[in-house]
């Protein structure tokens, strides 16, 4: 391990790494009162099916909520995550006379290109990232829509459907696929010198410069992997469907992905990331909108809702004066 990661990981055990990386109690209070509250009020919540629909409807959420968790802890933002979805899945429809082993490739790959070229131009140009990925949230859309001629283009092909339908030993794939990606950014988070980079750097950036930490690569990463993840959502939505559409796939998932974030507990100031707390996050606004959408409420009053509870995360997430 090198210099920096040491230094980096020393001060990250000072602190103490169960506040740094585990989920705020507050999201996971929420959480069990939502469920608890559900279970007594909504009618057949407590089903098997019902928890079985609530993980499918959140995985694509979770994925992109896990690249939006880097690339915050960094102090940056990802508004293109929906476009970047919309991309993949024109690239991946457009690729299928190739087979499902040409077109995933092909859509995980334009994906990357695309969260590259985010990073390059918020690290290497210095621009402002809310700008930079305002741009592609808008363009990138306009891209996709190119692609696939601005119409819905329905598929039929098996091995790709088994990415959105599939179901191993019980479970279904896009859930297996959240816990293995889940897993993983944990690992990445708690055990790696990237994941102490990428918290260095948005803790204090010049300091992590001067400590030897790569913070243009850092930053590159991160917006990397955020349109990764975001293209790997929008393959498994387009499975899901059997049919690409470039102007609903990944539409408004930005907002929904930028809350299970902070009400996880990670700052937009930067300098803090928990990929559990972000899990907790989307299943809090997950089961907010299955719980409307079961008793018969309007689905635009749980959009009230959900951005109460930004409102009141950040809030509390506020920096305190001294």
């Amino acid at each position: 391990m090198s210099n920096a990661a040491q230094a980096i990981g020393a001060g990250a055990r000072g602190r103490g790494r169960l506040a740094d990386y585990a989920p705020t109690y507050g999201a996971l209070a929420a959480l069990v009162l939502l469920v608890a509250a559900n279970s007594a009020l909504t009618p057949n919540f407590l089903d098997v099916n019902n928890f079985r629909n609530i993980l499918l409807q959140v995985s694509p959420t979770v994925l992109v909520a896990v690249g939006m968790t880097f690339v915050i802890a960094t102090g940056g933002i990802d508004l293109s995550v929906g476009s970047v979805m919309a991309i993949a899945s024109a690239v991946a429809a457009a690729s299928l006379d190739g087979g499902a082993g040409l077109a995933v490739p092909l859509g995980l790959l334009a994906a990357l290109a695309a969260g590259l070229f985010n990073g390059a131009l918020v690290s290497g140009f210095r621009i402002q990232p809310i700008i930079v990925t305002l741009a592609l949230l808008i363009s990138g859309r306009g891209v996709a829509q190119v692609l696939s001629d601005g119409q819905l283009v329905p598929f039929s092909d098996p091995s790709f459907e088994f990415l959105g339908r599939g179901v191993v030993a019980g479970l279904p794939v896009q859930v297996i696929v959240m816990a293995v990606v889940v897993a993983l950014a944990i690992f990445a988070m708690r055990a790696t010198a990237f994941g102490r980079y990428v918290v260095a750097v948005g803790g204090n950036e010049a300091a992590s410069r001067l400590a030897g930490v790569r913070v243009h690569r850092t930053k590159i990463t991160v917006y990397a992997l955020s349109g990764l993840l975001a293209g790997l959502a929008g393959l498994i939505e387009t499975a899901r469907l059997g049919a690409s559409d470039a102007q609903k796939v990944g539409l408004n998932i930005e907002l929904d992905a930028i809350a299970a974030t902070v009400v996880g507990g990670t700052p937009l100031t930067g300098g803090r990331a928990t990929v559990l707390g972000t899990l907790v996050g989307a299943l809090i606004m997950q089961v907010i909108t299955t719980s409307f959408n079961m008793n018969g409420f309007a689905y635009s009053w749980s959009l009230v809702i959900k951005a109460a509870i930004i409102i009141v995360a950040v809030y509390i997430q506020r920096p305190k004066l001294v």
